[in-house]
């Protein structure tokens, strides 16, 4: 059987991982900026981790959601604390996708309206729901139908206040836009949103997919702004590889057996893994780190004057390039054997492990002054 053949990949086949570097099966290394879409927060193999997965394996790794897992109740305990939401419940799932789509039928059920406001450029997974309120064409037009979904720019409030009413469920937003190339709502925009949401009894979800879990030097990016939605999701860096996705929703949103439902979501290895990223995030002081090395990097980066619109914050980080450079994202990767993200025409996408050093940042800063002189 062949593999269907839906991505571009690199002729690179990883074969072992520690920290912020990767081997090939040849041997050769490189410095992994991008961690999978932001899914490496604490470093790859990190001893406590892979300690933590494998004395939970050799006890029980899956069990259904039929059964108590104390596992998830100490995931969520410690998710509370370490986020600032001890109030909030937690419902687990498999992925950031499998996350929107569950925030979004949370908001429907509980207003019992249907229509949603999403961004221009946004990404929210691949399920029905989460791809409706997505903005690419390749992969929206075959899920139009039986989704009621209004794209408006982001930080435009004009805009906004001009299609958000009484009719409305939920109105979705990155934290910071990932995939629509590290695009940052205004503080000022979120608080707004939030206030607009309140006066027509919308509820308003945060996607905190890629720009959650300490990457922007804050546990989740609307903190910078002060804001408190209801319901928000997250999942990439929770695991740090291992699938596992979650909902933080508000107090004031009740639950009902068979409101929502999941059978992986949760597992005791899922949970574990979970546990095991919060760990060692508070023991490193990962967070506090995201936010030194982003702080270092955005302002080095800044001083290259070919570099247009340097943009993010912490370690989620976006910039463009002019059309003469296009080649410098596969350039780092071949001459340098340095992993970055990109997004379409000439972004360049920085996600890396939230335990990156000065140093290997500077490995980065060496080879990009290289590539663009």
């Amino acid at each position: 059987m062949k593999l269907f053949d839906v991505y571009p990949l690199f002729n690179i086949t990883p074969s072992n991982a520690k920290g912020s570097w990767l081997w090939d099966e040849n041997g050769k290394k490189y410095l992994d900026l991008y961690g999978g879409h932001a899914v490496i927060s604490i470093g790859h193999s990190h001893p406590h981790y892979i300690k933590s997965l494998t004395d939970q394996i050799n006890k029980i790794s899956f069990y259904s959601n039929s059964v108590q897992n104390p596992t998830q109740v100490k995931l969520a305990d410690a998710l509370g604390q370490i986020s600032g939401y001890p109030d909030y419940q937690l419902f687990l799932c498999n992925s950031g996708a499998e996350a929107n789509e569950n925030a979004l039928k949370l908001a429907s059920f509980i207003t019992g309206r249907k229509k949603i406001i999403a961004f221009k450029k946004s990404f929210h997974g691949r399920t029905s729901g989460a791809v409706a309120a997505t903005d690419n064409p390749k992969i929206i037009a075959p899920f139009n139908a039986g989704h009621d979904i209004v794209f408006v720019q982001m930080n435009d409030q004009a805009a906004l206040n001009e299609v958000i009413d009484n009719s409305i469920a939920a109105v979705i937003i990155e934290g910071i836009q990932g995939v629509g190339g590290i695009q940052v709502p205004d503080d000022s925009f979120l608080q707004f949103l939030e206030k607009k949401c309140k006066e027509h009894g919308a509820l308003l979800i945060l996607d905190e997919i890629q720009s959650g879990h300490g990457r922007t030097g804050k546990f989740f990016a609307h903190q910078h702004a002060g804001i408190h939605p209801p319901i928000i999701t997250t999942a990439k860096g929770m695991g740090n590889g291992f699938p596992i996705g979650g909902v933080f929703i508000h107090p004031d949103i009740k639950p009902w057996s068979g409101m929502l439902g999941t059978t992986f979501g949760g597992n005791y290895l899922a949970s574990v893994a979970g546990l095991a990223v919060i760990e060692v995030m508070e023991k490193e002081k990962l967070i506090e780190n995201a936010a030194a090395i982003g702080d270092y990097w955005l302002s080095e980066i800044r001083k290259f004057p070919t570099i247009k619109d340097v943009r993010g914050r912490g370690l989620m980080i976006g910039f463009d390039l002019p059309d003469e450079k296009k080649e410098v994202r596969t350039n780092l990767l071949f001459n340098h054997s340095i992993f970055t993200g990109e997004a379409k025409p000439n972004t360049i996408r920085l996600l890396p492990s939230l335990a990156m050093t000065k140093d290997e940042a500077d490995i980065f800063l060496k080879a990009l002054k290289e590539e663009l002189a």
